[in-house]
């Protein structure tokens, strides 16, 4: 869809994830970063080696994505390739997204994305739960592994052994009711986005008309059932009213998934600019001890690392994250076979091992502990 670190005692091994991505890494880099013995190839062995040290020391999350285009967003059923790519690339954990308007969107006339027609009765609702029985399929049969509680994240991180986070985009399935909040909770979601692509009764949206002026009072309600529950509660898409909104009622830390700073020279010319936010709209979220995510649309690894410190610049990179929205082949992080090098680009460009490890899972590991526990 156009959709702090763990460390380990000195002798625990990773019996998954670490040996496949040693050998993933060692295979790339035989045909990268120049011949072999060269120093552009000692150099991308270092970096590479840097980034897996950082990886196996915290617990890398990424905080918005669909899964690839085999994902959960996708007419593909379950398979493999999800966690095959995560522990390609050491990612131990995907919070993978559910899309409840997915079957209403389409391309409008000025060909921006937005919900086309009208959801019959129930349609959004019954959609939302053939995707939940399609990710039990995934964590049933295809080596992922649920996490419930920051224990389960860690868990895993220390197992070697890829985890999804269940998240939903857009909350269009409750059609007002509150207690479907209680059953999301029961089948196994731990994160939830107010609000996507289509008008609904908790707040107006970023690329959509006006009609709340920012968050409803049943839009509050929703939001003091996620702390009250255990949900991550997500801002994505939300107007910036909204969100100002949204602070005033949370009494835990705000998540905001994935975006970029307005204006952003990393990403250049872009039709995301209405999914952008300013930064007094990403400081709104900071303040509350949450963190705002960034998306995977630049150019390359060094552009997009340019965009986190364009965001880190304005709210510390103690409130940065990574939300890749990774769909597709779009965007650079286009498999998760990416993401060690993503770490490693971190890294090139600036980032200290802590800073990184803030931002590639810490960050939102501090608020998950905090919603869920």
């Amino acid at each position: 869809m156009d959709c702090c670190g763990h460390g380990h005692a000195a002798g625990n091994t990773h019996h998954h994830l670490w040996p496949a991505t040693l050998m993933s890494v060692g295979a790339l880099l035989a045909g990268a970063g120049g011949p072999s013995g060269s120093t552009a190839a000692a150099d991308a062995a270092d970096e590479t080696a840097a980034a897996l040290a950082v990886l196996r020391r915290a617990v890398s999350i990424d905080v918005h994505t669909h899964g690839g285009k085999t994902g959960i967003s996708s007419k593909s059923p379950p398979s493999d390739d999800l966690a095959n790519h995560m522990r390609a690339g050491a990612l131990a954990v995907a919070c993978l997204a559910d899309v409840p308007d997915g079957p209403i969107l389409g391309r409008d006339a000025a060909g921006a994305l937005a919900a086309v027609r009208t959801p019959a009765s129930g349609e959004l609702y019954r959609h939302h739960l053939a995707r939940l029985a399609w990710m039990d399929e995934l964590v049933a049969h295809h080596g992922i592994r649920r996490a419930l509680n920051a224990a389960d994240l860690e868990a895993a991180h220390q197992a070697g052994e890829p985890a999804i986070i269940g998240d939903v985009e857009g909350l269009d399935f409750l059609d007002g009711r509150l207690e479907r909040l209680e059953e999301a909770h029961q089948r196994g979601l731990r994160h939830l986005q107010l609000v996507h692509y289509t008008p609904n009764d908790i707040g107006d949206f970023q690329t959509g008309a006006i009609k709340h002026d920012g968050l409803t009072e049943f839009g509050a309600e929703v939001i003091r059932a996620c702390h009250r529950l255990g949900f991550v509660c997500d801002v994505a898409h939300a107007t910036e009213d909204m969100v100002r909104q949204a602070v005033k009622v949370a009494s835990k830390p705000l998540l905001l998934s994935h975006t970029a700073v307005a204006g952003s020279r990393a990403m250049g010319p872009t039709p995301l600019t209405g999914r952008q936010v300013t930064p007094d709209h990403a400081r709104a979220i900071a303040e509350t001890g949450g963190s705002v995510g960034i998306w995977h649309f630049f150019p390359d690894l060094d552009a997009y690392v340019t965009g986190l410190k364009e965001m880190a610049d304005i709210v510390g990179t103690d409130h940065v994250s990574i939300g890749t929205d990774q769909f597709d082949s779009r965007g650079c992080v286009a498999d998760y076979t990416r993401w060690v090098h993503l770490m490693a680009a971190m890294l090139r460009g600036g980032f200290t091992a802590e800073e990184t490890a803030k931002i590639a899972g810490g960050n939102y590991l501090r608020i998950f502990k905090a919603a869920v526990g």
